[in-house]
């Protein structure tokens, strides 16, 4: 076995263009250290084969750093946002348990009835940034019609909303902080949080019809969520029921922007419009790393040693451009076929809420696309700008000249 490399990171390079960093890793080696600030050095995997080998494999990879032999300090606690009472930070039955009491509410036919109140939304929503002639897609819609969904699904009072959505903003934008930023944005979780539990209070003394009154009197073989975890998974599908279809309406406008024949062709034939989210899954990524996996003991993995305890990142934005498994991986091809993408993660931890953001991205683009086939960039292509996080990949704001 040989040792990983290490690679210095760099963020303005990253942020600039990632998908140019993750080729040169796939070339370079299989499995490489990146030394990022305030985070382990973890060992990056970009490869499509060695990210699928991590995403699948929870006997030698575990999601709590305790089941691989280490402890979180205070600072890395706080760098989770949230997340460590969640579905996502647990392992084995724990993991089964929290994500068999959300999926207990959060059905497929709960989602399915939001269809009509999603469609209306994203009408709404279009006839505001019709009205002005030149809107930002992101505060128009790509970030409205989403976290207003999950405040109704989840039983987020109307005027609670404002200062909710204030609250998020920028929770994500955590990368090159310096420390006042930081103070900033823990203050921004702690409040949140207290809101939280403010919140549930309620519901447990006034059941709605909401998600979260659900969660609150769901049971699994007898059991419940601790007032830990139902507060976590609140801040989870409030947090990420949002900001993965932000980042997939406004990344994937953007890249049919990028590629006007493409966008021609949805425009023309609207029949293509799943074969098209997966494309734009694929190629915008709207993830680009999930949360570190530990090894839980001395392993290999593509010939490169990684010893026990170590963060293990699993790319899942290089492997889905990775040439080997899909073919010209930077050409947009909203017919690519088969198209066996990892944008929602894979396996046990796949994201729960896929169905909604597919359904909520579907209704933008058919919309969008139906109402201003003809628009364009309202700035030149070099402004945009992108947000600050390595872990999520979005925009800023995306001004569009819709007449």
């Amino acid at each position: 076995m040989s040792e990983a490399p290490v690679v210095p990171f760099s963020l303005e390079a990253y942020l600039t263009d990632p998908y140019a960093l993750y080729t040169g890793l796939r070339r370079q080696s299989p499995v490489v250290r990146v030394k990022r600030p305030l985070t382990d050095d973890g060992y990056f995997v970009t490869r499509y084969d060695d990210v699928m080998a991590v995403l699948r494999d929870d006997d030698r990879f575990a999601h709590e750093r305790r089941n691989a032999g280490g402890k979180q300090t205070r600072l890395q606690k706080w760098l989770n946002l949230g997340m460590n009472d969640t579905m996502i930070m647990r392992d084995g039955a724990d993991h089964r348990r929290l994500r068999g009491l959300v999926h207990k509410v959060f059905t497929p036919a709960r989602v399915e009835a939001l269809a009509g109140r999603v469609a209306e939304l994203v009408g709404r929503l279009l006839d505001g940034m019709q009205a002005q002639g030149r809107a930002d897609l992101i505060a128009g819609l790509a970030l409205p019609l989403p976290i207003t969904v999950i405040c109704d699904l989840m039983g987020v009072p109307e005027e609670d909303r404002l200062t909710f959505r204030r609250r998020v903003a920028g929770l994500i934008d955590i990368e090159g902080q310096g420390a006042l930023g930081m103070a900033r944005i823990l203050v921004r979780v702690a409040w949140l949080f207290r809101y939280f539990r403010q919140l549930i209070a309620r519901r447990r003394a006034q059941r709605g019809e909401d998600l979260l009154s659900a969660m609150i009197a769901a049971e699994e073989d007898g059991q419940r969520m601790s007032p830990e975890e139902l507060v976590g998974t609140t801040f989870l599908l409030l947090f990420a029921g949002h900001e993965t279809t932000v980042n997939l309406i406004g990344n994937g406008m953007l890249a049919l922007l990028d590629h006007p024949d493409q966008r021609e062709r949805l425009v023309r034939d609207p029949s293509l419009i799943d074969q098209a989210i997966e494309e734009l899954l694929r190629y915008t990524s709207p993830v680009h790393v999930p949360a570190p996996r530990y090894a839980r003991q001395d392993l290999e993995l593509s010939g490169v040693a990684i010893p026990r305890g170590s963060a293990v990142v699993a790319a899942i934005a290089s492997a889905n451009h990775d040439e080997a498994k899909f073919p010209d991986p930077e050409r947009l091809d909203l017919t690519r076929s088969p198209n066996k993408h990892v944008a929602f993660g894979f396996g046990a931890h796949y994201c729960i809420g896929a169905p909604l953001a597919r359904m909520e991205a579907r209704a933008a683009f058919l919309a969008l696309l139906e109402r201003f086939p003809g628009a364009r960039l309202a700035i030149p292509r070099e402004k945009v700008v992108w947000r600050r996080s390595m872990s999520l990949r979005g925009l800023q704001a995306l001004p569009l000249e819709l007449r």
